[in-house]
């Protein structure tokens, strides 16, 4: 069933080549296609296009079909195009001539425009849960270890004092940066495009704010022409932040694993997360982090596959949209799957608490002799003569202690303002006001 079709079928090869992978990717968006119906037809009952009894058993009818999808059981069936033509084959079965009248006023564009905002503002609320309950894994630890020291390094050469609360705090503040980012994409997504059919609207006196109120939109898209236009457009910059959590996931691995070699000894991971080698009995490979790492590099690829696919479309609907869903829908899973694994690891990591026993990380104590010699009134480039003098005739010797205590620094790590600012950000997506529209419109059907 196709819902274009008239009285000449297409070709078998190029029905099947224009289809693709749309009916596999269909299946992920099948709830949201029936919630963004739902909305639909209590617009069309309110301007008169449905009866009220006809919306009573449609609703009816779409809230088992509903029930189905998220039980994942929901099929499309061969020889039907897509989920939109699939729950409309389910209603007209059923319901006989009312199931034709949801399609009033609107088109498979503005259709899977509401599918795949509805399915990416669910995702992200479940990616933002995941960052946070990472974030609050790494604040964890970062008090755990706020007192164990390690060398930091510029140019991969020790450098200066750091300590494990630096390390895993740095990578929570990371991450609360990276949900502003979601946070902007997340506006962008929320706005509603139902009612711009095909890209120029509708003659039926369509009432978009309903549709906007009922779905829990923060607001509509306003012109029909740019609710087209925003297809790619939102998938690109939602692309955006996901590659950014990437780029701080990818980070984190790539320290996992060379701080876990023997050679630098820093951390320890635990033997059941690692991997072992087919004629090395020693080897316990960081197979998880090395996984990730890639997973996460290819994911900072997104907004440019996206970009590569919509950059020289000008406005209105093109087919060449259809393949943005195949490489935007996934990432969500494959983002989610990286930071659940990544969580699971950081909770487990041993830190050795000695790792500053070795006399080669003595140099990283210079700078503290050098702001020494400067608070007992050294000028400061004597001060840090002086010290190099000392380092060069094999004379310098320093406490393995540091007093750091501006704000950020080892001895004063501000995690409770890292932990606040999280919550401050997530508290703007305001997912409760999605959450309460959606259960009132479910809740609503008898």
């Amino acid at each position: 069933m196709k819902l274009w079709e008239k009285s000449v079928q297409v070709n078998k090869d190029v029905e099947s080549y224009t289809v693709g992978r749309d009916r596999e990717l269909d299946l992920y968006l099948a709830p949201y296609d029936v919630l963004g119906s739902m909305a639909h037809i209590k617009m069309l009952q309110s301007i008169g296009l449905l009866t009220a009894d006809e919306l009573q058993i449609l609703l009816k009818e779409l809230k088992e079909i509903y029930q189905i999808a998220i039980s994942g059981k929901f099929v499309i069936e061969e020889g039907i195009e897509d989920v939109h033509s699939q729950v409309e084959l389910m209603l007209t079965r059923k319901l006989g001539d009312v199931g034709k009248k949801i399609h009033s006023g609107r088109s498979r564009n503005d259709q899977v425009l509401i599918d795949l905002k509805l399915f990416t503002r669910d995702h992200i609320h479940m990616l933002v849960e995941s960052v946070s309950g990472l974030v609050d894994t790494l604040i964890a630890q970062s008090e755990k270890y706020k007192s164990v020291l390690m060398p930091g390094y510029t140019h991969l050469q020790i450098a200066m004092p750091s300590s494990f609360g630096l390390w895993f705090g740095a990578y929570a503040e990371s991450l609360v940066d990276d949900l502003q980012m979601l946070l902007a994409a997340y506006r962008i997504c929320n706005r509603n495009p139902l009612g711009s059919a095909a890209g120029y609207g509708s003659s039926f006196p369509l009432n978009r704010q309903m549709t906007t109120d009922l779905l829990g939109f923060d607001s509509m898209n306003y012109n029909v022409v740019y609710a087209q236009m925003g297809r790619g457009k939102m998938e690109r910059t939602v692309a955006y932040a996901i590659a950014s959590i990437a780029g701080t996931i990818s980070k984190l691995s790539y320290d996992a694993c060379l701080y876990n070699s023997q050679n630098f000894g820093f951390i320890k991971l635990p033997d059941e997360y690692t991997t072992g080698s087919s004629i090395m009995p020693h080897k316990k490979n960081p197979d998880v982090f090395e996984l990730t790492r890639a997973k996460c590099n290819k994911l900072q690829a997104l907004p440019n596959d996206i970009t590569l696919l919509i950059n020289n479309l000008p406005s209105g609907y093109f087919r060449d949209l259809q393949i943005t869903k195949e490489v935007f829908i996934p990432s969500f899973e494959e983002m989610g799957d990286c930071l659940q694994m990544v969580n699971r690891m950081m909770k487990e990591i041993k830190v050795n608490e000695h790792i500053l026993d070795d006399p080669k990380y003595l140099l990283i104590f210079s700078v503290e002799e050098v702001n020494r010699l400067v608070l007992e009134g050294v000028p400061f480039r004597d001060a840090y003569k002086q010290v190099g003098l000392e380092i060069e005739k094999g004379n310098f010797s320093h406490s393995k202690e540091v007093q750091h205590t501006h704000e950020g620094s080892i001895g004063n790590l501000y995690n409770d303002h890292i932990a606040s600012l999280k919550e401050q950000i997530i508290d703007q997506f305001n997912f409760d006001r999605v959450i309460l529209a959606e259960k009132q419109m479910l809740d609503s059907i008898d």
